[in-house]
């Protein structure tokens, strides 16, 4: 069954084409091809001409350009301007997000919420053209807000990704990567985390991480169960008032149902 909107997102390094179909048929809902933090100064410009080419042949897929502040940008833009690629803009802010949604017309963009003022600035952001998704950088957040990594302190910049996404009529947004590699557990728990928290999906960093994170995103059988019956009783109200399970079913508890089962869909 294919997932409505992805909920996990893998990210490959775009100077290891060797990767790039191992990648795709890991299972994750988008992949993600890498210009910019796992692809070296020395390999930039052999990562471009990769990633140009996996699209050229027919491949899909999210390409992270390297940033504005860099001096490969330009060429990732002018790289990606003729290929159907969603672009991950790192480090996001409203003006640099605006530039490029300009260079690239009608181009779907996915904001990287990594700096304090890419945070401050968010309800700007979510304005922009084209945006579809917001991701939080939790790393590369954590150094430069100097809190420790892992912090309770970083769910408040998590709840306004989430305010944000609303605001802009935007997909849930997507959480940043767990760095554990090997431990089931530790993605689970972040998954379980990141979804009480209004997350609806997350960056993964190895294959091994893919369906922990789709199976921790996807509605249990008793939340499918429950939104089916009020779609049910709704169709059978004929306009009146729905109650359900001795409860009354109003408008926001019919389009989370609805958005329940359009994510099995």
């Amino acid at each position: 069954m294919l997932m409505a909107t992805p909920r996990s997102y893998l990210f490959v390094p775009g100077n290891r084409p060797d990767r790039f179909a191992k990648a795709a048929a890991a299972g994750a809902g988008a992949v993600i091809f890498d210009l910019e933090d796992a692809v070296g100064p020395e390999a930039k410009d052999d990562a471009r001409s990769h990633v140009a080419q996996w699209f050229a042949d027919g491949g899909t897929g999210i390409v992270r350009i390297n940033g504005a502040d860099t001096p490969w940008h330009g060429d990732d833009i002018a790289a990606l301007r003729d290929l159907a690629a969603e672009i991950m803009v790192p480090k996001a802010e409203p003006a640099g997000m605006a530039e490029i949604a300009a260079r690239l017309t009608a181009r779907p963009l996915m904001a990287l919420v990594e700096t304090v003022a890419g945070l401050a600035a968010l309800r700007d952001t979510v304005k922009v053209p084209s945006l579809t998704r917001l991701a939080f950088g939790n790393l590369d957040f954590s150094a430069d807000a100097r809190i420790p990594e892992g912090s309770p302190a970083l769910d408040h910049a998590r709840f306004e990704l989430v305010l944000a996404s609303r605001l802009g009529d935007l997909l849930p947004p997507i959480d940043g990567v767990t760095t554990a590699l090997s431990d089931p557990e530790a993605i689970a728990r972040d998954v379980r985390h990141a979804r009480s928290m209004g997350f609806g999906a997350k960056l993964c960093i190895h294959p091994a991480q893919v369906a922990p994170v789709n199976a921790g995103f996807a509605p249990s059988d008793d939340e499918i169960d429950w939104a089916r019956r009020v779609i049910a009783a709704l169709e059978n109200a004929n306009g009146a008032a729905v109650q359900l399970d001795g409860k009354m079913i109003d408008r926001p508890l019919i389009d989370h149902a609805r958005l329940i089962l359009g994510d099995i869909a």
